[in-house]
């Protein structure tokens, strides 16, 4: 049967591409095919523990079973639209960040608190002169993954309403790259989920970060490489 394989950030870099197809066994699971590239490249090996799949843009485990015309995604350690649920903004762009596109969503007559979240580039990391910041993701399923965690906050907390936005391509030092806003009755629940989104988001969503720093580049993977600011407006009313 034919699979599509596709690969970002540091796996497209070592294998020099995006995308192929292949023709595997019947029933080969996701483990085999991981595998049978690992034996084509050996260098592939160090990455068997972090490397995570995902098919038809939904996470998987080596042993699911592959059918015909799938569309496998090697997905390596992550930095990190609008959906018809009203209370939830689950965006990536291009464009610089508008902190009162999220304000401005997550605003409700009921809302006695909001919470935001902003990282921004620095300009040092781990003792290197950052010079700006890459990101690319894997389209669709960064904002499928967005989406679930803004349903995992609406069920865990009374939250209101929850908006979370992350930029692609080029960040430069001190613009925003992510930013999240959460509107509640009452503070705590606001702070407690902010902080549980922006947490879930650099550990599951499929996007992936570059430094280029004077003298090199590499890929981040899961750290964040940005400096977050946690923000609380008002409570109940207060000011």
């Amino acid at each position: 049967m034919r699979i599509r394989l596709r690969y970002f950030a540091s796996l497209r870099e070592r294998l020099g591409k995006t995308e192929e197809t292949r023709e595997i066994p019947d029933g080969a699971s996701v483990g085999q095919v991981w595998e049978l590239l690992a034996e084509e490249r050996p260098e592939l090996a160090e990455l068997e523990r972090s490397v995570a799949f995902a098919v038809a843009q939904e996470y998987v485990d080596r042993d699911y079973r592959l059918r015909d015309d799938d569309e496998l995604a090697f997905i390596p350690p992550v930095s990190g639209g609008t959906m018809p649920e009203t209370r939830i903004l689950a965006k990536i762009t291009q464009e610089p960040i508008n902190m009162q596109e999220l304000s401005d969503f997550v605003a409700d007559p009921g809302a006695g608190a909001m919470a935001s979240f902003v990282g921004t580039t620095r300009d040092t990391n781990e003792g290197r002169q950052v010079i700006r910041l890459e990101y690319e993701c894997y389209p669709g399923m960064a904002e499928k993954e967005m989406t679930k965690i803004g349903q995992q906050v609406l069920e865990r907390w009374p939250v209101l309403k929850i908006a979370m936005i992350h930029r692609l391509g080029r960040v430069d030092i001190g613009q925003a790259s992510v930013a999240i806003a959460v509107s509640s009755s009452h503070r705590h629940a606001a702070f407690e989920a902010c902080h549980y989104a922006i947490n879930t988001l650099k550990e599951s969503v499929p996007i992936w970060k570059k430094e280029l720093y004077e003298g090199g580049q590499v890929w981040i993977g899961s750290q964040t490489g940005s400096h977050g600011r946690l923000h609380q407006v008002g409570e109940e009313g207060s000011g």
